[in-house]
């Protein structure tokens, strides 16, 4: 259903809630990509053992931050003084205890609050899953059953489990699974080891807990980093020895940050758990591993994420369009811009492999586009993809063509067809990295005036393509001379793209010549076009005219 349609539905089921439940926001939406979401796991240290102070952590909850809620709990079960009941399924504001009502303070808690302050324009949401003394087995899809059975029954028997219907993978994908509809996952932060040695084995278990949900959201793992903290080592504690394994995790994942815990405090209780400035500075380290690691723009056209209903939030696709350009028709000779591809849709104005827009830049349907530190691209472009564009060729003549493109395989390629028939050479990535764009050749091509479709096809997978550009060549017996800066009163002539001459004039020099060019219609003898202005004599001296209109 609509986006419309489904928060009248939800209004009246939900009535005054002061939660959201998260059903299907419907097929014509897409995720907010200022919404980043963060999954937050591990055991009690995760879980919340720092003081709450209610003035500071309750009372005011910080503002575009919320928390998807994973149990059920009324106000009055809730660690602290806050008068807010809470639903499994749920958006709030982010008021501790979010893992469980009897918990106190988590890393997350200030993760979340020092990560809006670091990103103006961003809401950022917590789905909390965490439960104390647990070992990794807990949030392993395939070992947690036979864990609580076994070597976790004491756990199971306190009921702890029972806040994530004593699935605790379980219960982060269902969420998980509900907030992807209406925002963008961003990372994970992860906090366990205590109850586990830190060996190869624990290593391989954590990840595993990580990418099973990768898996499960058809999420990247280049995409999503994990930031994992370290174990309190100040004082009489019981762990510290074990960070070293923590530290190596650092092999097992794509995109991975470390969150130190040197100089924290603990409770001064027990040798397990960080006291509340230990907690607060944690979320704070968080937070930053976090930015150090993930895509931090902001979508200046994205609307306000709503708080109390993120659905409302969601990002139109773009309807149905007749087929034409993307804003104008686009000049050649200069640059078409990879992303101007014609409007349309699939299959009309585009063809892609994937569904969606992997880079969730500038358009809402499936070509992938990009925001490199150069600007923006079209990437992950594989073979047999293609892009239509509408162009308009300002003049009969010979053109060079160049792309400006990247890629890491030296073998990512495109060729280009005008109205169906290829011109030019192939373009092939020089492999030196996404990161390093590269101008490429694509040989020359003989073009006739007027409107045509250009077609850009993939003919090798991976390559990101910035612009392609057409340049007029200069016709035989121009000769290409540096600028003359002359101001004496010389003798001009015009010619037009085949070289015919259109007429002799004078001007004071190269410049004032150029500027006679584009003021005189009559001299040029049609409104639009390339020409070219040669000074008469020994030098010899030709500039380039384009007229536009």
């Amino acid at each position: 259903m609509g986006v419309e349609m489904f928060v009248k539905k939800m209004m009246a089921v939900a009535g005054a809630a002061a939660g959201f439940s998260l059903f299907a926001v419907g097929a014509n939406a897409a995720p907010n990509p200022n919404f980043h979401i963060y999954i937050a796991y591990g055991q009690s240290n995760m879980a919340g053992n720092g003081d709450i102070v209610p003035s500071e952590d309750q009372a005011n909850p910080p503002k575009n931050f919320i928390m998807l809620a994973s149990h059920n709990a009324n106000a009055s079960q809730r660690s602290g003084k806050t008068n807010q009941s809470i639903k499994t399924g749920e958006w709030y504001p982010a008021i501790p205890p979010m893992f469980h009502p009897f918990e106190n303070l988590s890393p997350a808690d200030y993760f979340g609050r020092a990560m809006v302050d670091s990103l103006p324009g961003v809401t950022v949401g917590i789905i909390p899953v965490a439960i104390g003394a647990v070992s990794i087995r807990a949030f392993d899809k395939d070992q947690y059953e036979a864990y609580f059975r076994g070597d976790g029954k004491d756990i199971m028997s306190w009921g702890w489990p029972k806040d994530y219907d004593n699935n605790p993978p379980g219960r982060i994908l269902e969420l998980a699974k509900k907030a992807k509809e209406v925002g963008v996952i961003k990372g994970f932060i992860f906090h366990q080891g205590e109850s586990d040695g830190t060996d190869a084995n624990w290593r391989k278990t954590v990840y595993k807990t990580y990418k099973d949900i990768i898996d499960a959201l058809d999420l990247d793992e280049n995409e999503v980093p994990f930031v994992a903290g370290e174990l309190l080592q100040e004082g009489n504690n019981c762990c510290g020895s074990k960070n070293g394994g923590i530290r190596e995790l650092k092999n097992n994942f794509k995109k991975f940050g470390l969150a130190s815990s040197k100089g924290l405090q603990g409770n001064g209780k027990d040798p397990y758990h960080f006291g509340r400035a230990g907690v607060i500075e944690l979320g704070k380290r968080y937070c930053s591993e976090m930015l150090k690691l993930i895509d931090k723009t902001i979508d200046p056209n994205a609307p306000a994420v709503d708080l109390v209903d993120p659905s409302k939030s969601v990002v139109p696709d773009e309807p149905p369009e007749e087929y034409g350009p993307y804003t104008e028709t686009i000049a050649i000779p200069g640059k078409v811009q990879a992303e101007n591809y014609n409007k349309g849709g699939a299959e009309v104005a585009y063809h892609d492999e994937s569904k969606g827009n992997e880079g969730g830049k500038l358009r809402k349907n499936d070509v992938d586009i990009y925001q490199p530190n150069m600007g923006i691209v079209v990437g992950h472009c594989q073979k047999g993809e293609w892009l239509k564009y509408t162009v308009n060729v300002e003049a009969d003549g010979e053109y060079e063509i160049s792309a400006l493109v990247a890629g890491d395989n030296g073998s990512g390629s495109f060729v280009l067809y005008m109205d169906d028939k290829q011109i030019g050479t192939e373009m092939v990535n020089e492999g030196k990295g996404f990161d390093t764009f590269t101008e490429v050749s694509g040989g020359k091509a003989t073009l006739t005036k007027g409107e045509h479709e250009l077609k850009l096809e993939i003919t090798k997978d991976w390559i990101d393509v910035d612009y392609i550009e057409f340049k007029a060549v200069v016709p035989s017996g121009f000769a290409k001379v540096r600028f003359d800066m002359t101001e004496a009163e010389s003798s001009f002539s015009l010619f037009d793209m085949q070289g015919v001459k259109l007429g002799s004039f004078t001007a004071r020099g190269m410049t004032d010549a150029m500027n006679i060019v584009r003021e005189n219609a009559k001299l040029r003898k049609q409104s639009k076009g390339v020409f070219f202005v040669r000074q008469n004599g020994s030098k010899s001296l030709t500039k380039k005219v384009v007229i536009h209109e």
